[in-house]
């Protein structure tokens, strides 16, 4: 009886696995490069919005703070979307016709406020809380990039889990001093531009990164350092001697510690912000609700 099948299919069976092989692996490759693209993460687009508010001529240009028009940004989840009151406090005086600003003051005139396109649009299952990443000195540019070089707003990072947690597994490359918080341009500390940085003050209920001082300048170069004991040696100070003899507390010496690389300076601020480790976040729900 002759043969169904040559035996020429033996090899054309196992180059039909292989194939099917490389198809599905070419399929999940191409698969998670979409999922990566801006396509679906909207990475860098611009999106059209009622008015194009230029954030480099706001804060760049004219020196406006974030504070002032995202209020809540230290205290609540939301930074806030400002209303069009914070818009017409300077534009009910200048470019008072520019037809630029219709939407603007017609929204001023009606009470109907101004519909935003939302540029940071994270999924509804995902909880972020703008206050708590603020105070625990993670800058605005960390995620939002260097927004007063942004005429128009777009977003710089994926958003997506992947890009939290590279944050979250090693918080020290991005935290920075709390008083560095809104710097756009902070850098962190370098041989040639160090950083002193001392702890004081930890209280209850007080932010733990208000309790680190931290300062570009020498501390003894720049005249910040608290006045000790020490100085009761010091000519000219009787004054101070006869206080300390009465009674009178006199504040210790600060100490600072001088950081080159940001490295050393964020695991530093890890320790005094109380920030919690990777093995520490056990819960899901610190971040999904």
């Amino acid at each position: 009886m002759a043969q169904i099948f040559d035996r020429s299919s033996n090899a054309l069976a196992r180059m039909s696995l292989v194939l099917t092989g490389l198809i599905v692996i070419a399929l999940g490759v191409t698969l998670d490069s979409l999922q990566r693209s801006p396509w679906v993460t909207r990475q860098g687009q611009r999106p059209d919005q009622p008015v194009p508010f230029s954030h480099k001529h706001h804060v760049q240009g004219l020196g406006l703070q974030c504070q002032y028009c995202h209020v809540t940004v230290e205290k609540s989840s939301y930074a806030g979307i400002p209303p069009t009151k914070t818009c017409m406090n300077c534009h009910a005086q200048i470019w008072t016709n520019a037809a630029l600003l219709e939407p603007v003051r017609h929204s001023w005139a009606t009470g109907q406020s101004l519909v935003w396109t939302k540029v940071h649009d994270l999924p509804d299952y995902v909880y972020f809380n703008h206050s708590i990443h603020v105070n625990k000195g993670l800058g605005c540019a960390s995620c939002h990039g260097r927004v007063d070089l942004m005429p128009l707003m777009y977003q710089q990072n994926t958003l997506q889990m992947e890009w939290c947690l590279n944050c979250h597994r090693d918080p020290a490359k991005n935290l920075r001093p709390a008083n560095q918080i809104y710097n756009m341009a902070w850098e962190g500390p370098t041989t040639e531009k160090p950083v002193w940085c001392s702890v004081n003050g930890e209280q209850s209920g007080k932010p733990t990164a208000q309790s680190v001082d931290c300062q570009t300048a020498e501390p003894g170069k720049a005249g910040t350092e608290v006045a000790s004991l020490d100085t009761l040696k010091l000519p000219g100070m009787r004054g101070l001697a006869a206080q300390a003899d009465a009674g009178a507390m006199l504040p210790a010496a600060v100490s600072y510690t001088k950081f080159t690389d940001q490295r050393a300076l964020g695991n530093f601020l890890i320790d005094h912000y109380k920030i919690r480790k990777p093995n520490e976040l056990s819960s899901c729900e610190v971040c999904h609700r």
